[in-house]
């Protein structure tokens, strides 16, 4: 397990990386990302505070391999970062609204940045600290799994995966994270991992019960105990795929 990002590529001038995740602190909650494998694929995940409340972040996943679209991720994390904080640094803003508005942009961006069509799954939540709720959109993405005294909330998709058409749009709900409640998102190498022997993936439903099973902590255990799990599904027999995971736990 390594940090989000290697170091750039000196060997390539022209070659841009996104700037390395800094998780911001979030008062009464964490959040944090784990990931494992050669970091070849387009996994990718960010965060950034937009306001004095809010906390945005994000887990997407670039069809191709990283070496191809880097560009694309920088591009997406620039309309991400910049306006992101423009559309949620208000305090009177409708959250829903500036969700749809900056998926929308995420979707010509990475349109425009791969001079083509580039399917890009996509979680993206705002996190209000004041208020303990999460505003998010799921653009195709595999479902974001909330833990709380009810038991697991699958958070489906609300839309196409970016990058493929450029007026699509994507619904963005809002839900309470109660005290004590987790969120976990993984990318589609977690579940698409394959056992050594029977070849079975590892699944959505797998990630489920570990997250029943794994008692209440901080984000990075939480991630590294979904990861480890599926390590152990496989055997370590050799990843095709980037695994990575994402949690947001509330703790205060």
């Amino acid at each position: 397990m390594r940090s989000q990002f290697q170091s750039r590529a000196q060997e390539n001038p022209l070659i841009v990386e996104p700037v390395p995740t800094v998780f911001p602190k979030i008062a009464g909650a964490e959040i944090a990302a784990v990931f494992v494998g050669k970091r070849v694929a387009g996994d990718f995940y960010d965060s950034v505070r937009v306001s004095p409340e809010r906390v945005l972040f994000g887990l997407l996943d670039v069809a191709g391999r990283r070496e191809d679209n880097r560009n694309i991720l920088t591009a997406a994390q620039d309309i991400f970062r910049n306006l992101g904080t423009e559309l949620f640094s208000r305090p009177d803003i409708n959250e829903s609204d500036a969700m749809t508005e900056l998926s929308l942009r995420l979707n010509r961006g990475l349109i425009e940045a791969s001079s083509g069509v580039r399917s890009c799954p996509a979680f993206v939540a705002c996190y209000h600290e004041g208020f303990g709720t999460l505003c998010y959109t799921n653009a195709g993405h595999t479902p974001g799994l909330l833990r709380d005294s009810t038991g697991i909330t699958e958070l489906g998709s609300t839309g196409l995966p970016l990058g493929l058409f450029s007026h699509a749009t994507c619904d963005a709900p809002t839900v309470g994270v109660e005290k004590g409640a987790a969120l976990l998102l993984v990318s589609r190498g977690v579940v698409d991992e394959k056992g050594q022997n029977d070849g079975e993936e590892f699944g959505l439903q797998r990630v489920r019960e570990c997250l029943l099973e794994t008692p209440s902590s901080g984000a990075q255990s939480l991630c590294a105990s979904i990861l480890n799990a599926v390590g152990a599904f496989t055997r370590e027999s050799g990843a095709h795929d980037d695994r990575t995971a994402l949690a947001l736990v509330r703790n205060g």
